[in-house]
């Protein structure tokens, strides 16, 4: 083993330790089988629960949905797992000793924070969080109940972007000082959806959760969740928190950034969707007198791509460029554009079963997890700080320290969410 690999191996255990991780399950000891349950069977989990039954010593047991017929998808493909759609009945099984939560956003944090106060280890999809606000609510809640936590962010899991952020660490394109992500597709229009009743496989009281009630439309459910307030954190937050998260990871930058500037909003679609189809935001990191920056590129009505891939992320060194992407690409210019060949460990298109697997080890045996809550946070906020900075249209400046933002009430308070007004069994405590 090289020694650089060794000192972030050394670095991963230090910070592991620091943060005082979970003690592992007794009843998934070395060779002992892992309960879990899958909250949320849409199209997340049509990914999750196969790659999940592909790992030794797990067993799927439950299935939660409150749509009934993606439930029951969801069971044939774990095997024959029970189906409820109450996310309860999972968390008061004691048998459980975990879950995988791939809900809409505004369920995450809320479905982790009370499978946490059961005792349960969550795998939970990105982004972590649906406001900046829950974020910080996760890490206490960890620390507190001694869980563990994975964020569905598979890149944290993969040898090659391992080796690619080493390399950057390393220097082979001098000092990076700028990394940019982009998500280049086009996107459907989701239309203009009208109140009606929901339908009878629908338990859409339990789907809006505590969430502010609104009448059932057609074109808010099923993935168009996404581009709701209420609901998702747009495409930022959808395919965008991969490509951020990478990026972030490989400018070398811990922390919150301090300064958010943006533009964009809905310049094609004509539709409901609320978030916006066209966004370009810059972050500034501040670490003393060492600055950098994290730029967010996004065309969701685009019809040719960079490097011919819907997405990716770019780092701009004193001494060259890197490209890299979770579709499989990689490549690196030095000076004048000269080609530098480097060798990967293994494909950089990162594996979901090695992320669960990861998960699951930490589990058994106390360690750290690749996508740790911290992490996941400090990705999560990005995008949440960049949606914010859009729906205001003005730079913010940013404490990362109180995670406040500074000197502007109206973009401060959409750090926190809105819950149902006469209350939820699901609203996180001391939100």
């Amino acid at each position: 083993m090289d020694p650089s690999r060794r000192t972030f191996i050394k670095e991963s255990a230090i910070a592991a330790a620091a943060i005082g991780v979970a003690p592992a399950v007794k009843a998934a000891g070395a060779n002992g089988k892992l309960v879990v349950g899958q909250i949320g069977c849409g199209n997340r989990s049509k990914t999750l629960v196969p790659a999940l039954n592909t790992l030794k010593n797990v067993e799927i047991a439950y299935v939660c949905d409150p749509d009934a017929d993606r439930a029951a998808a969801a069971a044939k493909l774990a095997g024959g797992a029970k189906v409820v759609g109450d996310l309860r009945k999972v968390l008061d099984d004691k048998s459980v000793d975990a879950v995988l939560v791939a809900t809409p956003d505004h369920w995450h944090a809320p479905a982790a924070l009370l499978a946490m106060e059961a005792g349960k280890h969550v795998y939970l999809e990105k982004p972590c969080s649906h406001t900046l606000r829950e974020g910080r609510l996760l890490i206490e809640a960890a620390q507190r109940h001694k869980r563990v936590i994975q964020h569905g962010t598979q890149a944290r899991s993969s040898q090659a972007f391992q080796s690619v952020v080493q390399m950057l660490g390393e220097g082979i394109i001098g000092d990076v000082l700028v990394a940019k992500a982009w998500n280049i597709q086009r996107r459907k229009p989701i239309g203009y959806g009208q109140p009606s009743d929901p339908p009878s496989q629908l338990d859409y009281e339990t789907w809006i959760g505590p969430a502010e009630m609104c009448p059932y439309q057609s074109n808010r459910l099923h993935y168009n969740w996404h581009w709701w307030h209420d609901f998702g954190c747009g495409g930022i937050g959808n395919d965008g928190i991969h490509h951020v998260d990478y990026a972030r990871w490989g400018l070398g930058m811990k922390g919150l950034p301090t300064r958010i500037s943006a533009n964009g909003g809905k310049y094609f679609f004509e539709d409901d969707q609320q978030f916006p189809d066209t966004q370009q935001v810059a972050f500034e990191y501040s670490d003393g007198d060492k600055k950098r920056m994290l730029v967010y590129e996004q065309r969701l009505w685009a019809v040719t791509y960079p490097y011919n891939v819907d997405s990716g992320a770019e780092f701009y060194g004193t001494e060259g460029e890197m490209f890299v992407t979770n579709r499989g690409k990689f490549h690196i210019l030095g000076r004048r554009r000269k080609k530098i060949v480097r060798k990967l460990p293994d494909d950089i298109k990162p594996s979901v079963p090695v992320h669960q697997q990861n998960w699951i080890d930490c589990i058994r045996d106390g360690s750290r997890p690749n996508g740790d809550i911290e992490t996941a946070h400090e990705t999560a906020a990005v995008v949440h700080l960049g949606n914010i900075a859009s729906r205001v249209n003005r730079t913010l400046n940013f404490d990362p320290v109180k995670e406040e933002i500074i000197d502007d009430a109206e973009a401060n308070a959409l750090l926190s969410g809105k819950y149902r007004k006469d209350g939820h069994w699901a609203t996180p405590k001391y939100a």
